[in-house]
């Protein structure tokens, strides 16, 4: 029998699937639409100890499109709760909801991590996540040094609550890989790789930043690959499990995650764009793929392509192969002779052809509109 538990951070979650702090997980009804889609655990809405933080200009969201991609932007803030009707938030959460309930807090002083923290565990909270990440958040906007804060925040709060902490780590750092390693010392349950990026769009007739006039967290399809770069590296290194963030739509990207290491995968920007039946849907995608390959767990599969990975020396670097047109399938656009820069294309009576100087880059098969070019053996060329 197929089953999709896995156990992240200490906590027993029957799928993967997290749906991750925001605005989608910030009350009750909210939470419960998570759980009845599937969601394997949630994460609160954060709490902040900065109380301008805990409301949120209008408008805060911005679909900015690029030619094949785009980029969620946003400016929402946190929780507009204060602490103890926080705590009394995730009381009701933990009465009504089945899954796992992680609470998200944000502190700047020692005094309020250890304050906040307590009241997280003490309302019922399975675990509480270290928001010390947040893109337009304190840290991060007052130029701290995160990681040395992350640090010694893992480790005050440890010192403070029995149940699990996890520090969600930024992406904005030298060495995530070193940063991983170092909280996993502090005493880290599991960690959260990566929170967004702070990032900026300017409005050009304007000449001013588009919505709230500052910098913003932005994140979208675009931003797995940098998650999978570092969880595929410092994963088989940690004995702490992973969840992975960022750049997750759909089943074939939370797969992506898992085969790179992480136990578990938090997703927002699907859900806000998609709703909630995406969780449904990744879901079902991740049972079709154990059933398709024989595998009857996320186990089997968690980690696979880490020691597949190869390194600068052992990359194949023969240049054994060059570009073929097939002339049939040639519409005449002319994308790949204005792509080429080894000139190893010409027009041949409104076709194009490959010329002997291909240096075999694969640019042009990448901009055919059609798929009539492919790459061939030099021999048969």
């Amino acid at each position: 029998m197929i089953s999709l538990d896995v156990i992240y951070a200490n906590l027993n979650l029957k799928t993967p699937i997290i749906v991750g702090s925001a605005g989608i997980t910030g009350s009750i009804e909210l939470l419960q639409r998570a759980e009845e889609c599937g969601a394997g655990a949630v994460v609160t809405k954060s709490l902040f100890q900065k109380e301008i933080s805990r409301k949120s200009p209008t408008p805060r969201f911005k679909i900015v499109k690029h030619t094949n991609t785009f980029t969620f932007y946003t400016y929402e803030q946190a929780s507009e709760l204060n602490p103890q009707e926080y705590a009394e938030f995730i009381f009701n959460a933990k009465q009504k909801l089945n899954i796992p309930v992680i609470a998200s807090i944000n502190c700047y002083t020692d005094d309020a991590w250890i304050e906040y923290s307590k009241l997280m565990e003490e309302a019922g909270a399975d675990a509480i996540e270290l928001n010390l990440s947040c893109p337009h958040g304190v840290h991060i906007m007052s130029g701290m040094n995160i990681i040395e804060e992350m640090v010694h925040t893992t480790q005050i709060v440890k010192d403070n609550v029995k149940i699990p902490v996890i520090p969600k780590m930024t992406p904005q750092s030298a060495n995530p890989g070193s940063d991983a390693l170092r909280l996993e010392q502090a005493g880290a349950d599991g960690l959260v790789m990566f929170n967004r990026f702070t990032g900026l769009d300017i409005d050009i007739e304007k000449e001013i930043p588009i919505l709230h006039g500052g910098y913003a967290g932005h994140g979208g399809p675009w931003a797995i690959m940098y998650g999978l770069r570092w969880i595929s590296a410092v994963s088989p290194k940690l004995k702490c499990s992973i969840s992975a963030s960022g750049g997750v739509m759909n089943g074939e990207d939370a797969i992506k995650y898992i085969l790179s290491g992480a136990s578990a995968v938090q997703i927002v920007t699907t859900v806000f764009l998609n709703g909630y039946e995406v969780i449904k849907q990744i879901n079902k995608y991740l049972e079709q793929y154990l059933d398709r390959k024989g595998y009857r767990t996320i186990n089997d599969f968690k980690g696979k392509v880490c020691d597949k990975i190869l390194d600068m020396e052992s990359v194949d670097r023969r240049h054994w192969g060059v570009a073929s047109i097939n002339k049939d399938k040639c519409i005449g656009c002319g994308k790949c002779f204005n792509v080429c820069i080894y000139d190893a294309i010409k027009n041949d009576k409104e076709k194009f052809m490959i010329k002997e100087n291909c240096d075999g880059c694969g640019l042009c098969i990448e901009v055919c509109p059609v798929n009539a070019i492919s790459m061939v053996e030099k021999e048969r060329n």
